[in-house]
C-alpha cells in the first residue's frame, strides 16, 4: 500500500529519565501504549519505512520519549511503553513520570494516540493511561492493533470491549490496524493529517 504521506524522517530527539524534555518548534501527535502493543511498527508503517522505529521482541525495549522529524515540519512522538512486568517497580513508575511531565508539559501537542491490542481487555494500565490523557486536557485516540490476530467477525465486539473497559465516550475515535497487512493506514494518516491542519 502506497504512503505519501511522510517524505522525509529523522530520529531527531531522543529523551531519557534524566533529561529535560525540548521545547519544539513544530506540532507532534503522540504515541502510548502498553509494551510489545506494536507502538514501532505502526510508526514505521506510517513512516512507510520497514526498520526506522526499532521493532523488538523483548517487551520494555523502549525507555526514552522519541521525536521523529516528519517532513521537517511535524513530530511523531513515540512514549515509553508501560505495563511489562519483569521491568522494576521504580522503573516503571520513572516512566509514567516520563508520560505523565510529557502530556502535561508539552506546548505543541496536537493529539494522542492511545494503542491497545485488540485481542486483549484493557488492565488497569490501559485505563491509567487514557486517564492521564484526560486529564492533560486531550481527548485520545484509540488504535485497534494486531487486527490481523482475530477474525473479522470478532472486530466490533473487541472495539465494544475496549470501549467500555476504558469508559469512552461515543465522540471517540476508533481506528482498526494492522501493521502485516496495512489495515487502517490511510484512515489513521488522513487523520493525522486533519490533526496537523
Amino acid at each position: 500500500m502506497e504512503n505519501n504521506f511522510v517524505k522525509k524522517v529523522e530520529l531527531d530527539k531522543v529523551v531519557g529519565v534524566t533529561s529535560t524534555l525540548p521545547v519544539t518548534q513544530f506540532p507532534e501527535v503522540a504515541f502510548a501504549g502498553r509494551s510489545n502493543v506494536g507502538k514501532s511498527s505502526l510508526i514505521n508503517g506510517l513512516c512507510g519505512r520497514k526498520s526506522y522505529a526499532r521493532v523488538s521482541g523483548t517487551p520494555g525495549k523502549t525507555q526514552t520519549v522519541n521525536y521523529y522529524l516528519i517532513n521537517d515540519k511535524y513530530y511523531f512522538v513515540d512514549l515509553p511503553g508501560y505495563g511489562y512486568a519483569n521491568v522494576s517497580k521504580e522503573k516503571q513508575a520513572s516512566w509514567g513520570a516520563m508520560i505523565e511531565g510529557y502530556l502535561n508539559n508539552s506546548k505543541n501537542l496536537r493529539y494522542v494516540f492511545l494503542l491497545v491490542d485488540i485481542r486483549r481487555v484493557p488492565n488497569d494500565d490501559d485505563r491509567l493511561m487514557y486517564r492521564y490523557v484526560l486529564e492533560s486536557g486531550l481527548h485520545p485516540a484509540i488504535i485497534c492493533t494486531k487486527a490481523d490476530k482475530i477474525g473479522k467477525t470478532q472486530i466490533q465486539k473487541s472495539i465494544n470491549t475496549i470501549k467500555t473497559e476504558l469508559k469512552c465516550d461515543e465522540d471517540t475515535r476508533f481506528f482498526v490496524w494492522s501493521a502485516l497487512k496495512k489495515t487502517g493506514l490511510n484512515e489513521i494518516i488522513d487523520f493525522i493529517k486533519e490533526c496537523f491542519e
